[in-house]
């Protein structure tokens, strides 16, 4: 790279970042624990490299890696010219992030890079290795998650929110950007209104992006002290709404502030409240003082029942007068019920660490909703949740699961039925390699749960199946599903991993469909980059890519995915998608999904070729004869036949297959 070049950021511990950053840094620093401040300056030959990768230390007993073997594992490096590889995919289209959401330059000597540390409130960046001044300086400009509406993207950014135009996927142009910083950015949509999570202990209400002064060196004695910035009118930390009927001139209406800020936040649609929507805070940083927000404390329970810990906070927002959003109640969602404990859940020790305790939970990282079941998944440190939201500024916890293997709890997503839920675990906090050969694939993975009369229990686990290299960031993050009919399936986000997707069907065997990988954006030293989400939207997918921009892929047909199973995908159009309020997917009765359908039982050879290929004839002449009476007809007397095979099926997704194809075939439409 050249100096007009942007910087990806190097990589550093995450428990160093947030030391620095107060706040931390966002979804990538979300258990890391309080860490010493800055050590001194030390000459340039004494210097030690905080940046160095680690290599994967051998793997525990009875537990299996990543496999080198895979194509995605030897890809040539590079920032904009890596090597590439794909399986089931396409990659439609990139666009690269505005100047303005970039690192000037790759020199931390560069006036841009010291600007920027100094917004960020960084009084004496000399204290720090001048690789660590990189890291600083540019995660405050890391693409983060996206929201969708109509043709419109907008992806979230630590600096800000850009709004795309995806009328013509294969050709995105950028509409407008919005500076304001204050990380991590996560958006959400609802009619005219955008919704910005911030946390950051640099955000203002007015958006602007001076930050605040630097705290003064700390007193002699105290320098390992954990220490917030000083109380300020001016700062903001929670979550801002927009008004965007004007998309060009995005204006905002109202800043709600919370003691924690917002990590994440959840758009919540109440089906019994056309007047209203509610946004469920997600805070995991260090809670500000009360001289800043009055009501906010940061004491133990055993000390101040009122903390400001072990809580979710939720926002009313009334459509009609969104200025009057506040919020209406903080539920102890981690009590203990018997008790009444607010610090009634932990996370039971982690990742066969034999000196780690098990560790109260206080915090929820991401909380999916699905308001068609009436249940929550909660994403909570050291803990996955389920909360009923029939209430939904009254959530109650209905159960709650913790894994030895797992160390952070990072988010959710329902199946479309409602009978599994998805959880991912963010080890190493997005900053490491976690996707190494010596890396156990139950670790920073997603674990695969059943979920029945209100109640999870382990089924599986899914980790992307190549490895990659000590010098790419890797691990589990977000997702969507993919809406084809007959199959439970996820693509998904894993940082320099790329993007994989998933089928989860069976729960106990999930199992890899498609992917698309690059290569290491550097293999001297691990960088940050590759994809923070990857969502299907209306046939496409989309990639949050954090160093670089915008990606759009696309699934073509493969040994795993078939061409009629893309089409019926491509059938389900959603006005608005905020992945973290899960939408109940409907297909039309197509006979598309029909053929959808036959290749899946063809797949699993649930009924004899011969039937195969009868439905298949039957379908295929009633489509070109646009449901001609004899046509429909012949359907109507074989979906019969078809429920009747069900009964018999060999197994209870098939079964399901054959009652949704009988459906069908009873009652096609054109």
């Amino acid at each position: 790279m050249n100096g007009k070049q942007s910087l990806p950021f190097r990589m550093a511990s995450a428990a160093f970042v947030a030391s620095l950053l107060f706040s931390g840094v966002g979804r990538l620093h979300a258990q890391a624990p309080a860490a010493p401040a800055a050590p001194a300056a030390k000459p340039a030959e004494a210097e030690a490299d905080p940046f160095a990768p680690q290599p994967a230390p051998p793997l525990p007993p009875g537990m299996t890696g990543s496999s080198t073997s895979d194509p995605r594992y030897s890809l040539k490096p590079g920032l904009y010219d890596a090597g590439e590889a794909a399986m089931g995919m396409e990659h439609v289209a990139f666009l690269k992030k505005p100047t303005a959401f970039q690192l000037p330059a790759n020199d931390p000597n560069d006036p841009g890079v010291q600007k920027a540390l100094s917004q960020l409130g960084i009084g004496d960046p000399t204290k720090m290795p001048k690789a660590m001044q990189l890291v600083i300086a540019g995660l405050a400009f890391s693409n983060s998650d996206f929201a969708f509406q109509g043709d419109h993207l907008f992806q979230g950014n630590f600096y800000g929110i850009n709004f795309y135009d995806i009328s013509d996927p294969a050709k995105v142009s950028l509409i407008t950007s919005l500076v304001c910083p204050g990380g991590q950015g996560d958006v959400s949509v609802y009619g005219n209104l955008l919704f910005m999570s911030v946390e950051m202990a640099n955000g203002r209400l007015d958006c602007g992006v001076q930050g605040f002064p630097p705290m003064p060196p700390p007193e002699k004695g105290h320098e390992n002290d954990r220490r917030t910035p000083a109380a300020s009118p001016d700062r903001f930390r929670g979550v801002r709404i927009f008004d965007i009927s004007d998309i060009k001139n995005p204006k905002q209406v109202a800043a709600i502030q919370s003691c924690r800020g917002s990590h994440t936040h959840t758009l919540v649609v109440d089906p019994n409240d056309k007047d209203n929507v509610y946004i469920y805070i997600s805070g995991t940083s260090f809670v500000r003082p009360k001289e800043e927000l009055a009501g906010c404390s940061s004491e133990t329970p055993d000390k101040d029942p009122n903390t400001s810990l072990f809580r979710i906070d939720v926002i009313k927002v009334p459509l009609a007068a969104p200025q009057q959003a506040a919020i209406v109640s903080s539920p102890r969602v981690f009590m203990d019920p018997r008790t009444g404990a607010l610090n009634g859940l932990s996370n039971g020790g982690s990742h066969g660490k034999d000196q780690e305790k098990p560790k109260d939970t206080n915090q929820c990282h991401d909380i999916t909703v699905y308001s068609a079941i009436g249940l929550a998944a909660g994403a909570c440190s050291g803990n996955g949740i389920l909360l009923d939201i029939k209430d939904p500024v009254h959530p109650k916890r209905v159960d709650a699961v913790n894994d030895p293997n797992y160390s952070y709890w990072h988010s959710a997503s329902f199946s479309n039925d409602g009978s599994k839920v998805v959880f991912t675990d963010e080890w190493g906090g997005g900053l490491g390699a976690r996707c190494r050969a010596n890396d156990p694939n139950k670790w920073g993975a997603d674990a695969i749960f059943n979920l029945k009369d209100d109640k999870l229990s382990l089924a599986g686990y899914y980790k992307m199946p190549a490895a990659q290299s000590d010098t790419e960031n890797c691990v589990a993050h977000n997702g969507s599903l993919v809406p084809v009919p007959g199959r439970d399936i996820e693509v998904q986000a894993w940082y320099q991993g790329g993007v994989s997707v998933m089928d989860f069907t069976d729960t106990a065997h999930p199992f890899e469909i498609a992917y698309f990988d690059r290569g290491a954006i550097d293999t001297k030293q691990l960088v940050l980059g590759g994809e923070w989400s990857a969502y299907w939207y209306n046939g496409y997918i989309y990639g949050s890519e954090i160093a670089r921009g915008l990606d759009v892929f696309k699934l073509v047909p493969s040994k795993f995915l078939t061409q009629n199973e893309i089409d019926a995908a491509k059938l389900v159009h959603v006005n608005e998608l905020n992945v973290q309020n899960q939408q109940q997917i409907t297909w039309p009765s197509q006979l598309t999904v029909a053929q959808a359908y036959v290749d899946q039982l063809e797949r699993s050879q649930a009924l004899p070729a011969n039937q195969i290929s009868s439905l298949r004839k039957q379908i295929t002449s009633a489509q070109k004869s646009k449901l001609a009476k004899k046509d429909l007809a012949k359907l109507q007397k074989t979906a019969t036949t078809v429920q009747t095979a069900a009964s018999s099926a060999k197994s209870p997704i098939d079964a399901k297959r054959l009652t949704a194809l009988a459906q069908v075939l009873q009652n096609p439409t054109a």
